[in-house]
């Protein structure tokens, strides 16, 4: 099978594309304190709220994801019309997934995270739309990333609404 068949004609640019991705994360973390003596753990959850340890995998899995599916729009050429303004709109949710990090965990505001996340979900779809019009597989390999956003927006909300 061919690179260009499975798609890795530029492995250098697939790395930047997945660390760019995971720096959202990494940065994010910086905010994210979930341990027995923080914030976070003196909170009422819903009980379908899962283990901490289950975000780090979850959201490094979904990173690598949207960092493929970042490199696959990139290598359609960003001359090509749709590949810059996709991206943009992949910057954006990027950029609006790291902030709901800082508003919910680093300034300890389910409120202000629940006005992001909301935001976030709708820059998610605009970006898997503009994304399915340049590259159908990147399109596809974003619904894990708005299912689990979904799933979030619910676990936003309940907390919310249980610490009121």
């Amino acid at each position: 099978m061919s690179s260009s068949l499975v798609g890795l004609r530029d492995p250098v640019k697939l790395v930047i594309a997945i660390v760019v991705c995971n720096m959202a994360g990494i940065l994010g973390a910086i905010f994210t304190q979930t341990g027995p003596d923080s914030w976070y753990a003196q909170l009422v959850k819903p009980e379908i709220n899962p283990p901490s340890f289950v975000f780090a995998p979850v959201w490094t899995t979904l990173y690598v994801l949207m960092g493929i599916a970042l490199y696959l729009v990139w290598m359609e050429g960003t001359d090509r019309p749709g590949v810059r303004s996709a991206m943009a709109i992949f910057g954006v949710q990027l950029v609006l997934n790291f902030l709901w990090s800082f508003l919910f965990f680093g300034l300890e505001s389910p409120l202000l995270g629940l006005i992001d996340i909301v935001i976030l979900w709708v820059a998610i779809v605009a970006t898997i739309a503009a994304f399915m019009k340049v590259n159908r597989t990147a399109a596809f390999l974003l619904i894990p990333y708005l299912l689990w956003v979904s799933f979030a927006t619910f676990l936003n909300y309940r907390i919310l609404v249980l610490n009121a």
